[in-house]
């Protein structure tokens, strides 16, 4: 399907939480899983004076799960999430995408 404005991205990894597909939102970990592929996910690019979002977490991006590289550099962006619990529940779980992951 194409999209008036934005992409989709498919290979991202979620550490700290889980994912809710039946909400479609952040979830609790489960026990002993520490890093979830994640669905499909909509990327809509938008000046961010214009965004104004509730029931969401936003979450960095990074390149690698050590959350950088050798030059110390990692973070890609932000992604908004669903999330039904409140965003310091998810900072308190260091809830992060990666794009690669170390298995």
């Amino acid at each position: 399907e194409n999209l008036a404005s934005g992409f989709y991205v498919q290979g991202l990894y979620l550490m700290g939480a889980d994912w809710d597909i039946e909400n479609d939102c952040l979830g609790i970990q489960k026990p002993k899983v520490l890093v979830v592929e994640l669905p499909l996910l909509q990327v809509i690019p938008i000046e961010s004076s214009k965004l104004k979002l509730q029931g969401t977490f936003r979450t960095p991006v990074y390149v690698t799960e050590a959350r950088r590289n050798a030059m110390g550099v990692g973070m890609v962006f932000e992604a908004d999430l669903a999330s039904q619990e409140h965003q310091s529940h998810w900072v308190l779980q260091g809830v992060a995408l990666c794009l690669n992951t170390d298995e």
